[in-house]
């Protein structure tokens, strides 16, 4: 079923974020929203995941689902090991070798398995990012909200997250909704790219990503002109939201 977000509001204060606002979310897809910092990308997946209230407007489809997070802070808990961050989610009906075997296999997805007994504060940041992706896999959801999770790494860490995350992703293939300001970020990891404009938020522009199978996709004709549309959708976007936006409205 279509995830539906119809003729959303919320504003804070003055401040307007969505008026009568509305998407479509595709199951099964990784949905990147993109946009310049303040347009609201945050506040749409904090009504999404039920962690902010809309003033009004309606969500269909997301009913009954479970959803996890991959927050820009890994969030683990500090007196937890690795393997006891990842097998924390995990459901409790199932025995405790089905555990070991399902947060092993997830360990091995992200090339941390030999760091299974470590705590978070032994791990480099992009390690950690690692446990928090592997983390969000092992919850029982449907759904899995991502903010800004890639947010200050370097390019090269970068692109190999998107590579452990795309090699879970691919035999799961969960519904994830990614929220970013980077267009490589979009371009990488994204099925469908939603660009949004400054305050009171809208669709600027909505993206198709299609892939060469077996190929890195560096010559895709497609992909140049994908960046392109946002490139110009962004360019469009005025400065006015900037003036108006405020620290919560990201």
């Amino acid at each position: 079923m279509t995830l539906k977000i119809s003729n959303l509001n919320k504003k804070y204060n003055d401040i307007r974020i969505f008026t009568d606002f509305s998407m479509e979310i595709n199951p099964g897809l990784i949905t990147c929203i993109l946009g310049p910092s303040g347009c609201g990308k945050t506040t749409l997946l904090n009504i999404i995941g039920g962690i902010t209230s809309a003033d009004s407007g309606e969500l269909t489809g997301f009913e009954g689902r479970g959803m996890s997070y991959i927050f820009q802070d890994p969030r683990l808990l500090p007196w937890k090991t690795v393997r006891g961050n990842i097998e924390f989610v995990i459901s409790g009906d199932i025995s405790p070798a089905e555990r070991k075997e399902h947060s092993d296999r997830l360990l091995r997805s992200v090339g941390l398995r030999d760091f299974a007994g470590y705590y978070p504060s032994q791990l480099s940041g992009g390690m950690r990012q690692r446990v928090s992706i592997a983390r969000a896999f092992a919850c029982s959801s449907d759904i899995i909200l991502m903010d800004e999770p890639l947010k200050g790494l370097d390019i090269t860490l970068k692109q190999n997250i998107i590579k452990w995350f795309s090699g879970i992703w691919a035999s799961d293939k969960r519904t994830v909704i990614f929220v970013t300001h980077d267009i490589d970020e979009a371009i990488m990891l994204g099925d469908e790219i939603i660009v949004l404009s400054g305050l009171p938020a809208q669709i600027t522009a909505h993206e198709k990503i299609s892939r060469i199978p077996g190929s890195q996709n560096n010559n895709n004709p497609q992909l140049f002109r994908t960046r392109q549309v946002i490139i110009n959708a962004l360019g469009n976007i005025t400065g006015s939201h900037q003036e108006n936006s405020s620290e919560i409205a990201d």
